[in-house]
């Protein structure tokens, strides 16, 4: 299917690129997937990559609360994976998403979380390939502390490095750094655990001299974030500009690979 789906968009990428582009399009992607299938025994296992690690720390953490409260942001089912699933029948799991669906329970703006979850009630909130599709990442922690219990636990997972994807509504990258200014004692967290993972290769396909040699730099494709809530934010961070009198667009319903 993704196969004929590329094969109609070639003749409106020719028009918009010309044909030396479709061409070194072509010869990449042949050539780099090839590559992939070579490289298949030599690459990372899932089991030994420190970003996955922190992912089953929380699950073990949560599992191992009495009657946990969990909250998960983004929890529509749009890839086939529904992380309902993971925890124990004991946590009393809420889905919420932007937009109705399978596996939501709450629909809404994580901008505005506060106005449609009780205060302080959640023991743990995740969410995972989502923040880089939020317009505005620091409201959304502040609004995550408001409805997350004191010493309850914050996990978020995301993209250092990442091709454009759900667009229109595809604004972040963040690295450990970025995490450093979302989540410290001024937003009510405490950082336990920051791992990137799922490392990779950039290839430059431009004579700029500048970025020539980056296919030498390795990078990592996956970030996560274990934090705890160590109190309320300070109030001068207050950021309260609705995101729908910043943009006219809306994050997509459908979303095409």
């Amino acid at each position: 299917m993704k196969l004929l789906n590329q094969i109609k968009k070639t003749p409106r990428y020719i028009r918009e690129n010309g044909i030396a582009s479709f061409v070194i399009y072509l010869m990449t992607t042949t050539l780099l997937t090839g590559l992939s299938w070579l490289l298949i025994p030599f690459k990372k296992k899932i089991n030994r990559d420190s970003f996955y690690k922190v992912f089953n720390h929380f699950i073990e953490s949560v599992n191992d609360m009495e009657q946990a409260t969990l909250l998960e942001i983004g929890s529509r089912n749009v890839t086939g994976v529904v992380w309902r699933e993971v925890f124990s029948p004991t946590v009393e799991y809420t889905g919420m998403d932007i937009h109705p669906g399978e596996n939501v329970d709450v629909t809404g703006d994580v901008h505005t979380l506060s106005s449609l979850l009780p205060g302080e009630h959640y023991d743990a909130v995740f969410s995972v390939s989502v923040f880089e599709h939020l317009a505005m990442p620091w409201q959304a922690v502040i609004e995550i502390n408001k409805v997350l219990k004191t010493g309850g636990l914050l996990y978020i997972s995301t993209h250092p490095v990442r091709p454009p994807h759900e667009l229109p509504w595809d604004f972040w990258r963040f690295s450990q750094e970025t995490f450093k200014t979302l989540l410290n004692e001024k937003t009510g967290f405490e950082i336990l655990e920051c791992e990137e993972g799922t490392p990779g290769r950039i290839l430059s396909l431009s004579r700029d001299h500048t970025t020539s040699g980056i296919h030498l730099v390795p990078i990592n494709l996956s970030i996560a974030v274990l934090a705890r809530k160590t109190g309320v934010p300070d109030p001068g961070l207050s950021w309260e500009i609705p995101v729908s009198s910043m943009l006219q667009t809306s994050y997509p319903k459908d979303i095409a690979t």
